[in-house]
């Protein structure tokens, strides 16, 4: 029986990845998952790299991920990851035809977020300033540039003090993909960010590091304390902390700005989305919302019959 050698053109892609994209090593680990596992199919099945492989025997390593029951998300991610690859393969030379051209992903389960009422945010912002100095101001500020301008909990974390451009209420977000946009805020919000800074930078501003919400007693505010306080808040108002998380309150503000009357286009452009087919899920989350705006502004609406 032949022992199975990694492909070594898997180590120079994930290289060259590495190199052009400035990919995290949690990406890159999981690529070089998903590629050794097709280099060891098509390799003990037909004796070949996954770098030579055909479209017949990339369907083959589909088709065993299906009857291993993997999930539609699994199986897309590494059909991903053989695009990627086998186009490298072609752009540097080592191959001449693209097999993955024609390889579709299985179609995903369509979830809809879940979203909280607008009367458990409000509970939410009450129950926050319960908290004991200094995380009742911080963690206030926070919420409300959380679930004000709809953030990823990853770009709260990265917003500096000077991305809080006071003078025209906005806040310069570091978004997915390393792209920059700016998204308001609201007065309370910049009320409640005035109130935090005031306290933590009494002995001078950016007395540690530029991190917006951490305490000059800390490196920086890490994801899991945060979410460990937003826990904490939830349970002060009487709310499932199941039901409560960083991501719960970016969905619950597209949903209550949608439902609020806010276009699609200009909700993309606050959410950071770069495909506006993410930003429709939202409109499933409340299909009366969307016969109710027909009815009250649509031009014929008030037509008589």
């Amino acid at each position: 029986m032949s022992i199975i050698k990694k492909d070594q053109k898997i180590n120079i892609f994930l290289q060259v990845l590495a190199a052009e994209t400035g990919a995290s090593k949690n990406t890159l680990l999981a690529y070089e998952k998903d590629l050794v596992l097709a280099d060891s199919h098509t390799q003990s099945i037909f004796q070949k790299n996954l770098s030579s492989a055909n479209e017949r025997e990339l369907l083959s390593c589909l088709s065993r991920w299906q009857k291993q029951g993997k999930s539609a998300k699994t199986i897309t991610r590494r059909i991903s990851a053989l695009k990627q690859m086998m186009k490298w393969l072609v752009s540097d030379g080592y191959r001449t035809d693209n097999p993955t051209t024609w390889l579709d992903n299985p179609k995903l389960p369509q979830t809809i977020p879940v979203s909280l009422l607008e009367t458990e945010i409000y509970s939410i912002l009450e129950a926050a300033e319960k908290l004991s100095p200094p995380d009742n101001l911080r963690m206030s500020a926070g919420i409300e540039i959380l679930y004000g301008a709809g953030l990823r909990i990853s770009e709260l974390l990265q917003v500096r003090r000077a991305d809080i451009i006071f003078i025209k209420s906005l806040v310069l977000v570091r978004g997915k993909g390393g792209r920059e946009r700016l998204v308001p805020l609201t007065n309370v919000s910049l009320v409640k960010i005035k109130n935090w800074l005031e306290k933590r930078d009494v002995a001078g501003p950016d007395t540690h590091h530029e991190q917006l919400l951490a305490l000059p007693s800390e490196p920086v505010l890490t994801r899991q304390k945060f979410s460990t306080l937003l826990k904490k808040i939830a349970l002060i108002a009487q709310i499932d902390p199941a039901r409560v998380s960083p991501h719960k309150l970016r969905h619950s503000f597209a949903t209550h700005m949608l439902n609020r009357g806010a276009d699609l286009r200009s909700l993309q452009m606050m959410l950071g989305h770069a495909d506006i087919s993410t930003t429709q899920i939202y409109t499933k989350t409340r299909p009366e919302r969307l016969h109710g705006l027909v009815s009250t502004n649509h031009p014929l609406s008030q037509k008589d019959s």
